[in-house]
């Protein structure tokens, strides 16, 4: 099946059982090894080649650095007990504004790499008190926890994986 989803359009049930938060922990921590073994035969030209007004796949990996902040910023939130998360900007302007395409991948693979690690290491250390702090997402209008905020950035992840393996195959990389 080759049905692509708009990332906005999901919808989400958070409903998983807190022992499956070390599953979705290596679901994080594996991202950057997955990553970088789909991309790393693929030409520059490839890499940052648009298919329409969309983003390249480089910009796709960009991307993913660029929320790394914005999932180390609700993890805060959530154990400093706040209510709401912040709000992602649903523009992605700084994916936008980052030129992405300017850089080598490799930079920014290494980046997300180091990112994502910080991120799973503070994962690792917290007490199923923590996974299981609530606050509400302001975009989902949902109440979420821990474990579904890792089971999410995973999700989003695996959608953003998705394109770039379906602009690997357009492209004949």
């Amino acid at each position: 099946m080759h049905k692509k989803d708009r990332w906005f359009d999901r919808k989400f049930h958070f409903d998983l059982s807190i022992e499956t938060f070390p599953n979705v922990v290596e679901r994080l921590r594996g991202m950057p090894a997955r990553i970088e073994e789909l991309v790393h035969s693929i030409s520059p030209e490839i890499l940052t080649r648009h298919n329409r007004d969309a983003w390249s796949i480089q910009e796709h990996i960009g991307h993913l650095l660029d929320l790394e902040p914005l999932w180390a910023t609700r993890l805060d939130e959530f154990l400093s007990g706040a209510r709401v998360l912040t709000a992602a900007d649903l523009e992605n302007r700084k994916t936008h504004d980052a030129n992405h395409n300017k850089s080598p991948v490799t930079n920014i693979l290494v980046a997300f790499r180091k990112e994502r690690l910080e991120i799973v290491t503070r994962l690792d250390a917290l007490y199923e008190a923590d996974v299981v702090r609530i606050a509400l997402h302001p975009r989902l209008a949902q109440p979420m926890n821990v474990l579904d905020l890792a089971y999410f950035t995973a999700e989003h992840d695996d959608h953003h994986l998705a394109v770039v393996t379906s602009l690997a195959r357009m492209f004949d990389a």
